[in-house]
């Protein structure tokens, strides 16, 4: 039962990461870090005044203490740490909720949806990934529970990502009054490839997320895999009516496909990218690059579906293909560290600093390193090298979207190519003005390098400019409050 003292809630936001982070001081104090992304700013769109409550995960033993201090006193965070939303964080056991986000979240499902699998090795579905997927239903369950607790009657829940696609469902077993929604960030996997997975968790997902009366994807192409999924594993009815996105019916309800392909920031973005210390950035790395040479940009984590290496390897065919290049253009490659707590990633992040080593070696010489590696995030970096880019390469194997390749344009100081992978999302939205590429072929990568690095600078700041007015369609307030308002009528919207 919700304690007296809090309202129930007539929005709640869930997702695995909240708006604040925690770390414990010396003296036993808790230290709060404002969290950031899309999701911070959508849910900011709607004001404190709305009521909504967040619920999220405890990711490190500063949350657990937060999380536990909080349930002692009314179970929802300080709102002074949480830049006034209301946050509920779940204490989830420390082992549950690793072989949930590690075993399953990250390991499984993103892999499947991300077409990273090297099939004749993996996957190999075994006891160890049973023990795993009982840690994602208790994960599951929990978020369904407090939700439960948290949503006023009728209430509107948005559930995000693949962490959560059990949610929809337990949460319809249990207040079948509530509007659901669930949003999948990442791409949706074909049936053949989803069909990896083990017959019952393929129907367990799908059914988790048909609970709700909501399914929003970031592109078209991610929602009629989806639904392709659902008629050929669960044998569910699609409903293709008119040019909007499908609905999928299953044993008596329907569900709504939806399609919000989330924009770049472009008022924070500007702004921020014109501060004192980007500006110090932009100093040290026009040093680093040198003077009067084009500049090829890429700013990733090093997930492995973001394709670092195969990037660089075309890079180096460019140089290979053209030595008029040489000493006239430096690749500055931010690959930022990610789940460095998986050794798979680990190896990778290992193999991209190995081949930009290799890279350097074959064609650096005295005054000119041909490639930048910077492997420590810093955001402020990052906006420098927006500013400064020529040629944006963004090459993703697969992605849900890729909101660098919508950053880079708003914030060029004068004009940026955007070479582009057909396998991103933002691939729908952006494709007529940048340089598609498939981003397995090394070959026309380069080729495109080539030609990004070869336009002229009138043809580059026009679509620069337009690449930009794309970018920004959609910025995170209305990305989330059209969602919201789409579930709270009971209505798609469409794209």
């Amino acid at each position: 039962m919700v304690a007296e003292h809090v309202q129930s809630a007539p929005i709640v936001v869930a997702s695995n990461r909240g708006p604040v982070s925690y770390r414990l001081g010396a003296d036993g104090s808790l230290l709060a870090g404002r969290g950031g992304g899309g999701l911070v700013s959508g849910l900011s769109a709607i004001g404190h005044e709305s009521g909504a409550v967040w619920v999220c995960a405890a990711l490190g033993e500063g949350d657990r203490e937060a999380s536990r201090r909080a349930e002692e006193s009314g179970r929802r965070l300080d709102p002074a740490d949480t830049g006034g939303h209301a946050v509920r964080m779940l204490d989830i056991p420390a082992e549950t909720f690793a072989a949930a986000y590690n075993g399953i979240a990250n390991s499984v499902l993103w892999f499947v949806h991300h077409l990273l699998y090297q099939t004749p090795l993996e996957p190999a579905f075994d006891s160890a990934f049973r023990t795993q997927w009982a840690a994602y239903e208790a994960y599951n369950t929990a978020f369904a529970d407090a939700i439960a607790e948290e949503a006023a009657e009728g209430a509107c829940v948005l559930v995000q990502d693949y962490h959560l696609t059990l949610v929809p469902g337990l949460l319809r077993a249990r207040r079948p009054d509530l509007r659901i929604g669930h949003f999948s960030h990442t791409p949706w996997a074909p049936p053949d490839y989803y069909r990896l997975l083990p017959d019952d968790v393929a129907e367990q997902v799908l059914r988790g997320i048909l609970g709700g009366d909501r399914a929003g994807f970031l592109t078209r192409r991610w929602a009629d895999a989806f639904a392709a999924c659902c008629e050929s594993v669960l044998g569910a009815e699609v409903l293709r009516e008119g040019p909007g996105a499908p609905a999928v019916r299953f044993e008596g309800r329907t569900t709504r496909l939806g399609v919000h392909g989330l924009g770049a920031d472009a008022e924070f973005l500007r702004e921020r990218a014109h501060q004192p210390d980007v500006e110090q950035r932009m100093a040290a790395l026009r040093q680093q690059i040198g003077p009067d040479r084009k500049v090829i940009v890429r700013v990733d984590r090093t997930e492995l579906s973001k394709n670092i290496v195969r990037g660089l390897r075309a890079y180096r065919r460019l140089l290979e293909d053209h030595p008029e290049w040489h000493g006239r253009v430096v690749h500055v490659a931010f690959a930022y560290p990610s789940r460095q707590d998986l050794a798979v990633y680990r190896a990778y992040t290992a193999e991209v600093e190995r081949v930009a080593g290799e890279i350097n070696e074959a064609f650096g010489k005295p005054g000119w390193q041909p490639v930048a590696l910077h492997v420590k995030d810093d955001f402020a970096r990052s906006l420098a090298a927006y500013r400064l880019a020529d040629v944006a390469l963004v090459n993703p194997i697969r992605d849900g979207m890729n909101l660098v390749a919508k950053e880079v344009p708003v914030v060029s100081d004068h004009g940026c190519a955007l070479v582009l992978s057909r396998e991103a999302g933002a691939a729908a939205e952006l494709g007529e003005d940048a340089l598609l590429v498939n981003p397995y072929d090394i070959e026309a990568t380069s080729r495109a390098l080539d030609e990004a690095l070869r336009l002229d600078r009138t043809d580059r700041e026009a679509r620069t400019k337009r690449l930009a007015a794309a970018a920004t369609a959609l910025p995170p307030a209305r990305w989330f409050t059209d969602q919201l308002t789409a579930l709270q009528r009971g209505q798609e919207r469409t794209g």
